[in-house]
C-alpha cells in the first residue's frame, strides 16, 4: 500500500462489524468475572448486568448519533475535539487510553487463569510470558483476516454458552441451586442493597467495552448507516448473552461456597464449567473461552498500539517519535506494539479484580463525554428542541445516559478512582506541556489508514496547525 491510496476499503457489512464487536467483548467473560461480581453484589450478578446494560444502551444511542455526525474512525476523542475543544479531546483520548492499554493485560490475566486450572504446578508467570510474547509477535508481524477469525471464535464460544444454559437448566430441574429457573433471587433477595449492585455494575461495564470500539470501523463500513446499526445490535446481543448466562449461573450457584480463592480473585470459568458439566465440558468451555480471549487480546493489542501511534504522531520529542515509529517492512507501529506487550507483563503480579475496575475509569469517562457531546451539538448549538421527539432524542436520552454513566463512574472502588485520577491528572499535565499551556490546540486523529512516511506526517501536522514551512529535521 502507498500514500496514494490512503483510505481503507469499505468492505465491512453490519454483521461483520457485529462479529468484530462481539469478539472484542468476549461473551465468555461473564464466567470469568462471575466470582468477583457475585461477592461484590451479594450474589445478584444478573442485576448488575441489567443496570450496566441500561447505561450502555443509552450511551450506544449517543454513539450512533455521533458516528453519523462524524463518520471517521475517532470515537470519543474525536467527538470531544470537535464539540468541546481539541485539547479536551486529547485528555479524553488519554483517559480512554487507560482502559484500552489495560485490556490486553486483562486478556493475559484471564488466559493465565485458564492455564493455571489445567497446569496448577506450573508457575503463573510462565504462562503470562508465553501468552504476551505470542500475542505481541502476531500483532507485530500481521493482523490479517481478523474479521473472519473473530467470527469463527465468537460462534464457537456462543455455541458453548448455549450448552452451558442447557446443562444449567437440567441441574436446576434436578434441584441444584435455587431449584428453578424462574426464581427472582438472581435479581433481588433479602440481602440485596442498591449500593453494592451499582458497584458491581461498574465492574461488569468492562464486559461491554467493544460496542464503542465498533466506531473505529467507520471508514471500513459499507455505508454510513452500517456502524450505528452494528453498535445497537452488538450491545443487544452481547447484553442478552451476559444477562441470560448470568441468570443461569447465579441460579445454579446462589453463593460462591465451594469455589477456590482463584475463582473469587481472577477467573471462575474453569470451576463453573467443571461443576456444571464435569471435566469434559470444562475442557470444551475453557477451549472456547481461551480462543475467544486470545482473539480479543489480538484485537485490543492492535487497537491500543494504533492509538499510541496516532497520539505519538501528533506530538513531538523522543517519546512521540518512539510511538510514531513505523517498521519499514512490517508496516506496523512496532515500538508501540512492543510497549503494549511490556505493559501486559503486569499480568504477572496483578489480579483481575483490580485491573477490571481500573479499566472502567477511562471507559466511563469516555462514555459520559459521548453523551455530553450529543447534548452540546443537537440541544445547545443547533437548538433542536422544538418537538417532543427532538426533546427526547437530543436532551432526555443523552441526559439519562450521562447521568447513568456518571453514577457508575462515581461508584468505582476508591482504589480504582484514586489511580484513575492520577492517570487523568498526568494527561492534563502532558496536554498543557504539549499545547504550551493551552496556546496551541492538539487534536487526536484516529485514522485506520495506511501509515505514510514520517516526513509526510510532520508536514500534515504543520499544515493542520497552520505553520507551513519546511519539514522539521528528524533526529
Amino acid at each position: 500500500m502507498s500514500a496514494e491510496n490512503p483510505h481503507l476499503r469499505r468492505t465491512l457489512g453490519t454483521m461483520a462489524i457485529v462479529g468484530l464487536g462481539l469478539g472484542y467483548m468476549t461473551p465468555t467473560v461473564i464466567f470469568d468475572t462471575f466470582g468477583i461480581v457475585s461477592e461484590e453484589t451479594n450474589f445478584v450478578v444478573p442485576m448488575a448486568y441489567l443496570l450496566a446494560m441500561v447505561a450502555m444502551g443509552l450511551t450506544a444511542i449517543s454513539y450512533g448519533r455521533m458516528v453519523r455526525l462524524y463518520p471517521s474512525a475517532g470515537s470519543a476523542y474525536t467527538y470531544a475535539s470537535e464539540e468541546i475543544h481539541p485539547n479536551v479531546g486529547f485528555v479524553v483520548g488519554w483517559s480512554s487510553l487507560l482502559d484500552y492499554l489495560l485490556l490486553p493485560l486483562v486478556n493475559a490475566l484471564i488466559l493465565r487463569s485458564y492455564m493455571e486450572a489445567f497446569f496448577p504446578n506450573v508457575t503463573p508467570a510462565l504462562w503470562v510470558l508465553v501468552v504476551v510474547s505470542a500475542v505481541t509477535a502476531m500483532v507485530l508481524f500481521s493482523m490479517s483476516n481478523t474479521s473472519k477469525l473473530n467470527g469463527i471464535l465468537v460462534a464457537f464460544s456462543i455455541v458453548l454458552i448455549v450448552v452451558f444454559v442447557v446443562l444449567a437448566w437440567q441441574a436446576l430441574a434436578e434441584g441444584a441451586g435455587n431449584g428453578t429457573v424462574f426464581s427472582t433471587k438472581p435479581l433481588w433477595h433479602d440481602g440485596t442493597t442498591l449500593g453494592p449492585v451499582i458497584t458491581g455494575a461498574t465492574i461488569v461495564c468492562f464486559s461491554f467495552i467493544g460496542f464503542d470500539a465498533i466506531s473505529m470501523y467507520t471508514e471500513e463500513a459499507k455505508d454510513e448507516s452500517t456502524v450505528p446499526k452494528a453498535i445497537m445490535i452488538t450491545l443487544l446481543i452481547g447484553g442478552a448473552i451476559f444477562f441470560i448466562s448470568g441468570w443461569f449461573a447465579q441460579s445454579v450457584f446462589p453463593t460462591m461456597e465451594g469455589f477456590s480463592s482463584e475463582a473469587l480473585e481472577n477467573s471462575a470459568l474453569p470451576e463453573i464449567a467443571e461443576k456444571i458439566g464435569g471435566p469434559v465440558f470444562k475442557a470444551f468451555l475453557t477451549a472456547a473461552a481461551f480462543a475467544a480471549t486470545l482473539a480479543s487480546g489480538l484485537a485490543s493489542h492492535a487497537s491500543v498500539s494504533r492509538m499510541l501511534f496516532v497520539m505519538g504522531r501528533n506530538g513531538k520529542g523522543p517519546i512521540s517519535r518512539t510511538f510514531s515509529f513505523v517498521h519499514p517492512r512490517w508496516r506496523t507501529p512496532a515500538l508501540s506494539v512492543i510497549f503494549v506487550g511490556l505493559v501486559s507483563l503486569l499480568a504477572i503480579p496483578l489480579n483481575l479484580d483490580f485491573v477490571a475496575a481500573l479499566i472502567n475509569f477511562g471507559a466511563l469517562m469516555a462514555f459520559s463525554v459521548v453523551n455530553l457531546t450529543v447534548i452540546l451539538h443537537y440541544a445547545i448549538r443547533r437548538k433542536m428542541l422544538h418537538t417532543p421527539k427532538e426533546i427526547l432524542i437530543n436532551l432526555v436520552l443523552p441526559g439519562l445516559g450521562l447521568i447513568a454513566t456518571l453514577i457508575l463512574w462515581a461508584n468505582l472502588s476508591p482504589e480504582s478512582f484514586r489511580y484513575g485520577m492520577i492517570w487523568f491528572i498526568i494527561g492534563i499535565v502532558i496536554m498543557l506541556v504539549l499545547t504550551r499551556f493551552w496556546t496551541r490546540p492538539m487534536k487526536i486523529q484516529m485514522e485506520e489508514e495506511d501509515m505514510p512516511a514520517m516526513d509526510e506526517l510532520y508536514e500534515a501536522i504543520q499544515e493542520q496547525e497552520g505553520h507551513g514551512g519546511a519539514t522539521p529535521k528528524q533526529d
